[in-house]
């Protein structure tokens, strides 16, 4: 039996086999199952045709995102962590190998989130306020203390945690969350309020 890998993803390859929005969808499907699942049950939940699967599920299994299982029902896929644990990545800022890998996920990761949001944007019933709320786009920006940024930092971590947990079963609502967290450089105030014209040439 496969034993527990780590669940922190460092090495720029690695990462790199995230920079495609199949993938991102295979690997976010397989830990919130957190079970091992044919092909075929893959390509259901997500939706896809089985036969666009196989060559990203190999690449994924060979680069050891996840792990690939023969058994008596055939060939079986499983995320390379236990226990509800997702992959993490281990950012490395910079001009670096590292860093270059993680902003192309992260751009994938938006192109799958705007995705998601058009098709439950163009779905009637979707739920749109109230408590029951299932869809929602926003942006702040604002100033925040130290403790402030712990408090963001907490409830984030919170709302991951609460997906985080597999249910084979499926009791609920299916939900994806995608949230980008980063700092800005503030722009020099303006003085006057308005930007003072260069003299004309003459």
């Amino acid at each position: 039996m496969a034993h527990k890998r780590s669940a922190v993803v460092e090495n720029a390859r690695e990462i790199g086999l995230l920079a495609s929005p199949a993938r991102i969808e295979i690997v976010d499907t397989l830990e919130a199952l957190g079970t091992a699942v044919t092909v075929a049950e893959l390509a259901a939940r997500l939706g896809r045709p089985a036969d666009g699967l196989y060559y990203h599920l190999r690449q994924l299994a060979a680069g050891g995102l996840i792990e690939q299982h023969d058994d008596s029902d055939g060939r079986r896929y499983r995320t390379r962590t236990r226990g509800g644990d997702r992959l993490r990545l281990r950012y490395r800022p910079g001009a670096g190998a590292n860093a270059r890998a993680v902003r192309d996920v992260a751009g994938s990761m938006l192109r799958v989130a705007e995705r998601d949001f058009a098709r439950a944007l163009a779905d009637p019933d979707t739920v749109v306020e109230g408590p029951q709320r299932e869809l929602w786009v926003s942006r702040g920006k604002g100033w925040v203390t130290a403790a402030e940024l712990a408090e963001i930092n907490r409830l984030l971590g919170r709302l991951r945690d609460l997906l985080q947990r597999p249910r084979a079963n499926q009791d609920g609502k299916l939900i994806t969350i995608s949230w980008v967290l980063a700092p800005l450089e503030p722009k020099p105030a303006r003085r006057g309020g308005k930007r003072r014209r260069a003299p004309a040439a003459r």
